[in-house]
Formats: C-alpha cells, structure tokens, sequence
C-alpha cells in the first residue's frame, strides 16, 4: 500500500455530473444572451427609461400604490383573522356569516368589486345611521358620492377581497398546529387567551407565513387593478404617460422594474420572518445568504494561505499556519473552539508523517 510522504495530499475526485453541466451551460447561456440583447437592442429605450423611472409623476404613485397595499393589507389580514376564529367558533351564526363572506368575495371578481363599490351611489344615494328598517329618525345622513372616493371605493374592494382569501390562510395555520398542544395546555389549567397567544399561534406563523407573503406580493400587482376607477396608482400613471408619448415599452419596463423592487423587497422580508418562526422547529437554523458568503470567503482565504505556506513549508508565515490549522481543523470535524488532544496532529503535514 503506497503511503503519502512530507507535503503530499490526496486528490479527492468528485463525481461528474454531466446532465447538470449541460443544463446549468444552457441555462447560461440564454440568460447571457437575454441580458446581451437587453443592452444592444435600441427598441428598449433606456434613455425614456431612465428619464421617467425617478421622475415625480410615477414616484408619487408608487407611493398611493404603497399606501393601498399597506392599508387594505392591514385590514384584510385583522378582518381575515376574525373571519377565521369565527369559521372556527361552536356558533353556527357566526360559521355561517364567516362561510358566507369568504364565498361571495372569492366568487366575484375583484374588478366587479371595485366598479361596484365606485358605483354605489347609484344603489344607495345616501347613507346614514339611525332607526333600522326606516330612514325616518336617522342619526346621520350624508351622500353616498361624498363617503366613496376612488381611494375609498379601491380600499375597500381590496381589503374585502383580501379578508376572505386571508381567512382561509389564518384557519389553514391554526389546523395546521397538533390537536395535541390544545389539549395538553387545557390539561395544565393555561388561560385560553394565553393557549392561542403563547402556544397556538406561534406554531401556526410557521404555515401561514409563506402563504400571507403571497398574497401581500399578489396584492402589489393587484393594486394595478384600480386603474377602472381613475385612482393614479403606478400602472394607471405609465398607462397615461404612454399614451401621451407613444413610449410603450420603456414606460411599462418603469412599472416592471418597480413592482420587481417592491416584490424583492418583500420577499427577503419574508424569508428572515420565515427563519425566526422556524426557531422551534429546527435544532439549528440555516445559514443566512450573508453567513454563507463569509463562510466561502473565510475557506478559501484559508485556502490560499495554506497553498502559500506549501511553498516554503520550513517557514510558515504565523497567518497562513492559523488558516491551515483552521482549515485542517474543520476537514477533521472538531469544532472551532474546542481544544486539541494532545498528539493528535494540526495539520495535513502531520497527518501524512503519523
């Protein structure tokens, strides 16, 4: 058996994967050519591009589109919970007003609801508190074209449509968490405030998180829907501007690349959100994408140091010794901060010589 002498190594050989070569190389390739042809091709305009996507216009709104998103999303998501406990309550009134809701809202279209909501003057000219079942003694009585704007009849189309598709998300998270954990803390005589609070609902954030993402994300692209009732949002503003100009692309590439940034935005939100309602789940989480790019610089520092100190291995500079301990350390499984045996060898020179 041939045996390694002072300053050999092994060669580790790792398996070919040709399939996966082949595809990631064609994967490359059409993304390399894709970004090749948005640079050359002049039918981008990028000089219309880059002249309106700062421009005061479209970034006004982008914040009504921000606002409508962050308003009906708040109130979706608190009607949406009450929606859910009441789907999951013993009252058949309240299971039966929640079903009803959730249904009639995913059944019609979140257009129709908007037309509607702008048109229901028409319906109701005027509406009030007071006696029901008469307009006779009303508390109060105001036109209905005062109360529903464009900016109230869109909230309020977007908030409804999002309670009943964030109902069914909130009940789906809360069956998700073991019949068990409610049963063990009755058994222990805990509050029910405190079952839901501390023990119920911290194991449910695990299911409804990624789902709630989903549909905060929909509702930024669905804000573009509002557009029916003249409400300036970022979609209606580079549908106006187009059509002034004739610019199509470079103004809808404006509205692209903005949503593109509020979506990204969220989704990094979404994944540490996701990573801290994991805690219970995992004994140890996964590394962040920052933790790993530093932990792939650290090895191939190390790396580097320990090919420098192979060319003189008689003289080892102190730097590259502490990499190639470090390295040698980590390939041989002991942890970072636990101590050597005393013999046992810090080093591949070593470990060749034993």
């Amino acid at each position: 058996m041939q045996t390694l002498g002072p300053g050999e190594h092994l060669k580790v050989v790792h398996p070919k994967h040709w399939v996966l070569w082949i595809l990631s190389a064609v994967a490359v390739f059409a993304v390399a050519q894709f970004v090749w042809s948005l640079v050359t091709n002049q039918r981008y305009e990028w000089n219309v591009f880059g002249e309106y996507f700062f421009s005061e216009i479209v970034l006004n709104s982008l914040i009504l589109t921000l606002q409508l998103t962050v308003i009906s999303g708040v109130i979706g998501f608190v009607l949406g919970a009450l929606l859910a406990l009441a789907r999951l309550s013993k009252s058949p009134l309240l299971n039966s007003f929640s079903w009803s809701f959730i249904w009639f809202f995913r059944s019609v279209p979140l257009v129709v609801q908007l037309v509607v909501w702008y048109n229901l003057g028409y319906l109701y000219p005027t509406l009030g508190l007071g006696t029901p079942f008469t307009t006779d003694f009303w508390l109060v009585e105001f036109p209905t074209v005062q109360l529903i704007s464009s900016f109230a009849a869109a909230t309020l189309g977007l908030s409804l449509h999002q309670a009943a598709y964030s109902a069914e998300i909130i009940r789906a998270g809360i069956l998700s968490v073991d019949q068990g954990q409610l049963e063990a803390s009755a058994a222990l005589g805990l509050p029910r405030r405190y079952r839901f609070f501390r023990i119920i609902l911290p194991q449910a954030a695990r299911a409804i998180t990624p789902n709630a993402f989903n549909e905060i994300i929909g509702l930024v692209k669905g804000t573009s829907v509002v557009f029916v009732v003249a409400l300036p949002e970022l979609f209606y503003t580079v549908q106006v501007i187009y059509n002034r100009n004739q610019r199509i692309i470079p103004l809808l590439l404006v509205a692209v690349v903005w949503y593109a940034i509020i979506t990204t935005l969220l989704s990094i939100a979404q994944y540490y959100i996701e990573r801290h309602f994991s805690k219970g789940a995992h004994r140890e989480l996964p590394p962040t994408p920052i933790q790993k790019a530093r932990a792939w610089i650290s090895e191939k520092w190390a790396l580097l140091d320990d090919d420098k100190s192979d060319e003189d291995p008689e003289k080892p500079d102190g730097k590259a010794a502490e990499g190639k301990k470090a390295l040698d350390r980590k390939k041989n499984g002991v942890p970072a901060g636990a101590p050597v045996p005393a013999g046992a060898p810090s080093t591949r020179k070593d470990v060749s010589e034993a």
